[in-house]
């Protein structure tokens, strides 16, 4: 089973600025697609930003489209968020998986996710 741990989230203001990171636990990132996903309070998963193995194709959920960027640094073997620009629909809790199928808002991902990190954006 492929498992991973989410660090980075917290809270912020509107506006403001987080990095999440996805770290595997015992192997390596490099040939696999990795996804994010998250659920906000209320709401069910979805899906909002991938990176392909193949071409380090990306894809990002319209709503986060030029706030996220999706990347991966192989030499530390984790794969990064970056959120600008947070608005209060942003909150919600963040988990990352590596993707078995897809590499857009139907992609599903290997096995079961984990518990995720939360963000929360309010005043």
């Amino acid at each position: 089973q492929l498992q991973f741990v989410e660090s980075g989230g917290g809270s912020v203001q509107p506006g403001g600025s987080l990095t999440l990171s996805c770290t595997p636990s015992g192997f390596s990132l490099h040939y696999y697609s990795m996804g994010w996903w998250r659920q906000g309070p209320g709401k069910e998963r979805e899906a909002i930003s991938c990176l392909n193995s193949v071409n380090d194709g990306t894809w990002y959920r319209d709503s986060v489209k030029g706030r996220f960027t999706i990347s991966r640094d192989n030499a530390v073997n984790v794969v990064n968020l970056q959120m600008e620009d947070l608005k209060p629909e942003d909150t919600g809790v963040y988990i990352c998986g590596a993707i078995s199928r897809g590499c857009n808002e139907y992609m599903t991902a290997y096995g079961s996710l984990g518990q995720g990190t939360q963000v929360t954006v309010s005043s």
